[in-house]
């Protein structure tokens, strides 16, 4: 059976270099080949020849941009397989359709920094709204080493332990998705799991204690078939009451990576993402996963 790649979209920006990177670290951990790709509507497509002197420039431009991100990542993990495309197509529209024969798509995190490339800004903003498959936002400033609980330069060949996974959970909505992609991201990094049920408190004054407790138990009964599923996975669960944008970006605090619901039932405008989403997006310094749910 063919492997899906894992998919990084690239604009030649320091946040689409950086979630190149962290895809292809991913790629390792997992096993899986990573297709880079550069989408432009205004490149020919299908080795359509150049006509016009006008698109030579973007288009060499693209092509360098593709190379030198293969010739460094393929230096750094020999072991990934990597292949590189340019797409003529508007963006939005060849990223969700490459997204759609993807594992996992990868793209670059803006967030409230200075200007940057179409990949981390609007662009991204519309695909992670909008696309079926997983997708990881990377700011550029994400490194190896961040991704270990030492800090250490080198995030391959060190021997420190990876930071925990982090993962939000919301159970009026069906977790399946969610939960099997956060467990296995754990199990990959043999790293601990941080798992965040936050219920909707109806009196701030007067919290229930019995709201607490069946909050607890839903949780516990929700997990439990993970916790079988990935014996090797540490859990730490905790189920909070309250409003979830603030115990989110806490419980984003010294992980590895934070993975949070998109709801599908009602897709939000092109760009728009929901309040808990748009603040990690914005606040949250580590890779932030996005998985669609019902």
């Amino acid at each position: 059976m063919m492997l899906k790649p894992i998919v990084a979209g690239l604009d030649g920006s320091r946040e689409s270099l950086a979630a190149a990177d962290w895809a292809a670290r991913e790629a390792l951990l997992r096993g899986l080949p990573l297709r880079l790709v550069h989408a432009w509507e205004g490149l020919p497509d299908h080795g359509e020849p150049v006509s016009l002197p006008e698109l030579s420039a973007p288009r060499h431009w693209a092509r360098r941009v593709l190379r030198n991100a293969m010739d460094q990542l393929t230096e750094r993990y020999p072991q990934v397989y990597i292949s590189a495309e340019q797409i003529g197509r508007p963006p939005i529209a060849a990223l969700l359709s490459e997204a759609e024969d993807a594992e996992l798509l990868v793209l670059g995190n803006q967030g409230f920094g200075g200007p940057s490339g179409l990949l981390a800004g609007s662009v991204a903003m519309a695909v992670a709204a909008r696309v079926d498959r997983p997708v990881v936002l990377v700011r550029a400033s994400c490194t190896p080493g961040d991704e270990r609980v030492s800090g250490a330069a080198d995030g391959l060949s060190g021997d420190a332990p990876y930071r925990d996974v982090a993962v939000a959970v919301d159970l009026s909505h069906e977790p399946a998705s969610l939960l099997e992609f956060t467990f296995e991201a754990a199990r990959c990094r043999a790293a601990g799991l941080r798992v965040l049920y936050v219920w909707h408190l109806p009196n701030l004054r007067d919290p229930s204690a019995q709201a607490q407790r069946e909050a607890e138990w839903a949780l516990a009964a929700t997990l439990d078939p993970w916790r079988d599923k990935f014996p090797t996975v540490p859990v730490q669960a905790r189920a909070v009451g309250g409003r979830p944008t603030h115990h989110v970006l806490e419980l984003a605090r010294d992980a590895g990576l934070l993975v949070i619901g998109r709801e599908t039932h009602h897709p939000a405008p092109a760009g728009r993402l929901g309040r808990v989403a748009h603040a990690a997006v914005h606040h949250v310094r580590c890779p932030v996963a996005m998985i669609a749910h019902g």
